[in-house]
């Protein structure tokens, strides 16, 4: 079973909008935050936001404030990522990073999101 599963990426045109989805098994301690990364080609893998599962509160990098929302959907048991009006530079793998229960951090392996100018 793996501990957390992205999806959502694609290919989309400048100024569109994508969700991404991180799926979250029983073996993440939702009591942490979830945090998303990306990494853009060539580049170090950089954060995007996180969100509070049972507490609340979010926070996002500058680069996507205001464009980019995370909220969590109890009925998929996942965190999404709604992006808005993105840019090329918002092209990167996109990962979703969390606590163990037993542990240590997990991360998933990763969605793509390619935007096109």
């Amino acid at each position: 079973q793996a501990p957390l599963v992205e999806s959502g990426g694609g290919a989309v045109q400048a100024g569109g909008s994508l969700t991404l989805s991180c799926v979250l098994s029983g073996l993440i301690d939702t009591s942490y935050f979830i945090r998303w990364f990306r990494q853009p080609p060539g580049k170090e893998r950089e954060f995007v936001a996180w969100i509070g599962t049972n507490g609340g509160g979010e926070y996002y990098a500058d680069a996507v404030s205001g464009r980019f929302t995370i909220s969590s959907n109890k009925f998929k048991n996942s965190i999404d990522l709604q992006m808005n009006n993105l840019q090329p530079a918002d092209t990167a793998v996109y990962y979703c990073t969390g606590r163990l229960l037993k542990g240590g951090d997990a991360w998933g392996q990763g969605t793509q999101v390619t935007v096109a100018s």
